[in-house]
């Protein structure tokens, strides 16, 4: 039997969603067409959120309480209004991503059982100069959005208006947050990691009782982890107004500085979202009006190189070992004995990083 479907009709193009009545979020029993309809409802913003930056798509064909299919290779049949973007790895190999250019191209995701979007900070005109500085904040066990709510408000903030800066907070679809600033794209991703390596170090040491820059999980302890990596190439986190996996539908959602103070990250989901999208509009409608330079940025860095002897921190252990980096290896595995072959003890061996 052939599977049902609907033709759902998007600007000047139709996308055929096969199965529209499948369950896909088991608290509320919404569907893969209510899932649709949901980004229908946000599509100014999501499409700004992932306008020509490379996209991987997370996949769930059983919904979002089944198993994940992390996709970063668009299927060599799909429509031919369709646009990717061509990106290179260490190894040689190369990738064709999704480049959003059009609210079908979301749309067409979504029947090929996307829930979540997890877009580049760069785009295609140059996809090896991110034009948006990621500041990931991410709490431990232990602690909660009310600290991470607290670190944006108390610290993050204030440093970015020091800077001269506006930042753009969002919910993360969890416990944590992002908050984006929108760069020059005329730095590598080396450059625009170390960037914000040197802001949460500077964050760091206005709250060190609150945020941690500490690599390894087993050094952090209950405080909020300002995570630098988000900003190493091909490094993603999902879009504004993508949908989490959650049997609830939660959704990453753009918020403002003042609300920030008072709102619950978990009353955003599918069911409640185009509500107040209707309402307010998208509230990060302005975040491409200015882009700034790093390099004050790189400035911190050099000082904290030159007067702190703080250098590289690690990077991801999938990825190729970096000039100057310091030694992968957790602390507590760092003090036992090398091993009889000699080398590093426990140093890990990095891959590089592919779809």
């Amino acid at each position: 039997m052939p599977s049902p479907f609907t033709e759902i009709e998007v600007g000047d193009r139709v996308v055929k969603v096969t199965n529209p009545d499948r369950v896909y979020f088991s608290r509320r029993g919404e569907t893969k067409l209510d899932l649709v309809n949901y980004y229908l409802a946000v599509g100014d913003g999501i499409v700004r959120a992932l306008r020509e930056r490379p996209c991987m798509l997370k996949r769930h064909p059983e919904g979002a309480d089944g198993e994940a299919v992390y996709q970063k290779r668009v299927p060599v049949q799909h429509p031919d209004w369709l646009q990717t973007v061509r990106v290179k790895f260490p190894s040689g190999r190369h990738a064709d991503e999704l480049c959003v250019t059009h609210l079908a191209d979301v749309i067409w995701c979504v029947q090929m059982s996307t829930i979540e979007f997890h877009p580049w900070h760069s785009r295609r005109a140059d996809t090896e100069r991110p034009d948006e500085l990621r500041i990931d904040l991410d709490p431990q066990p232990g602690t909660d959005f009310d600290d991470a709510r607290r670190v944006a408000l108390d610290v993050i903030r204030p440093l970015l208006e020091e800077l001269g800066w506006v930042g753009w907070p969002k919910t993360s679809g969890n416990r944590g947050m992002h908050i984006y600033v929108r760069i020059r794209p005329e730095w590598g991703f080396t450059e625009v990691r170390r960037a914000a390596l040197a802001l949460a170090r500077e964050a760091e040491r206005r709250a060190p009782e609150l945020i941690t820059t500490r690599w390894w999980k087993e050094e952090r302890g209950e405080q909020v982890f300002v995570d630098y990596n988000q900003n190493a190439r091909d490094r993603t986190i999902r879009s504004a107004y993508s949908v989490r996996a959650t049997a609830e539908g939660r959704v990453s959602t753009p918020v403002t500085w003042g609300e920030l103070e008072h709102l619950d990250p978990h009353d955003f989901t599918i069911a409640t979202v185009p509500a107040r999208f209707a309402e307010l509009g998208d509230v990060h409608a302005a975040i491409d009006d200015v882009a700034v330079g790093i390099d004050p940025l790189l400035e911190w860095a050099d000082r904290d190189a030159a007067d702190r002897g703080l250098d590289d921190a690690p990077y991801p252990p999938n990825y190729p070992k970096m000039p100057g980096e310091p030694m992968r290896v957790q602390p507590s595995r760092a003090r036992r004995r090398p091993a009889a072959g000699g080398g590093e003890p426990g140093e890990q061996q990095a891959e590089p990083v592919e779809g």
